[in-house]
């Protein structure tokens, strides 16, 4: 009687194959197409840098058209409502790419292919990084007061520590933070170069891809993960009305490959898909449906807390 072992294997090694003639027909046909356009709101210095590894392993040029993710939603649906496809793939915030696959305008669900994982900044001239706690609950300390400030639009990082943390701990954990009157600075960038400068001695929800970029300029600024740490996951998707959708594929699954992912790493950025120096502890994602379901609640719940004692 044959094993399982030995009915399995041949059937394995014909699937490589298959997957591997499959891969190999894509690029074929990318190479064909020539071209694609693609929708982000990922900075130049990351997007750019990215383009051009892509084109420089198969050959197809990429288009690039960069905006705010709200922008990237608005031109995408904007396009498809007048029957203007010119996009082929789309990456930008999971809430947004999750607003655009309910217009149906995806040809497949999209992938998360980095995340913005929420770390406490601090300014390293002025606070010594043994001074930061190990969890939020040490930021309720009264000695905290005038030495933290919040991005002022941060109701998502707010609403996955309050849904995720039993025993509405959560919530009386914003309570205290709250009754401390953290300073509010609108744009994560905005609170990363204040933070930098010293204007602020410590950000208690910063992008670490913000901190990481200014620390490598030799900025005095450093980050620790202090939990409960929240990550809001970036996606991408390619257009279901692509006009060159092997090479929307194929950049898909460049972007989503070790060697795109790496690449993300490499710029800063903290990859989805692999384990990296900068994802390798403990955090929770954010849920974009409940961002974009639930978003009215939880703005009323961060205004009544923050932006009106501020």
């Amino acid at each position: 009687m044959r094993t399982l072992a030995k009915v399995l294997l041949p059937i394995v090694a014909l699937s490589a194959v298959a997957a591997a003639q499959t891969a190999a027909g894509v690029a074929e046909r990318a190479k064909r197409e020539g071209s694609l356009t693609l929708y982000t709101s990922l900075a130049p210095t990351e997007s750019q840098p990215l383009a051009e590894a892509f084109e420089k392993k198969y050959g197809v040029k990429v288009t690039l058209w960069r905006g705010l993710s709200e922008e990237v939603v608005q031109r995408t649906i904007t396009e498809a409502k007048g029957r203007r496809y010119s996009v082929d793939v789309i990456e930008t915030n999971g809430p947004e790419m999750e607003m655009i696959s309910r217009e149906t305008l995806l040809g497949a669900p999209w992938s998360p292919d980095r995340l913005n994982l929420f770390v406490v900044g601090y300014n390293t001239a002025k606070v010594k990084r043994a001074e930061i706690p190990a969890r939020y609950e040490g930021f309720t300390d009264p000695r905290w007061k005038g030495r933290i400030a919040l991005e002022a639009t941060d109701s998502e990082w707010m609403a996955t520590l309050i849904k995720t943390t039993p025993d509405n701990k959560g919530m009386e954990l914003m309570r205290k933070l709250a009754a401390l009157q953290p300073t509010l600075r609108k744009g994560h960038v905005l609170l990363a170069n204040l933070v930098a400068a010293g204007d602020v001695q410590v950000g208690l929800a910063m992008y670490n891809s913000n901190i990481e970029t200014l620390k490598r300029k030799g900025a005095p600024i450093d980050y620790v993960p202090v939990q409960p740490v929240v990550a809001r996951p970036q996606g991408i998707g390619v257009a279901r009305n692509a006009p060159h959708p092997n090479a929307a594929r194929l950049f898909e699954e460049y972007v989503l490959s070790a060697e795109g992912q790496t690449l993300f790493e490499s710029m800063g950025r903290t990859p989805a898909k692999v384990t990296s120096q900068s994802n390798s502890y403990r955090f929770t994602l954010i849920d974009p449906v409940t961002v974009l379901d639930e978003s009215a609640k939880w703005e009323k719940v961060w205004n009544d807390l923050f932006v009106r004692r501020s």
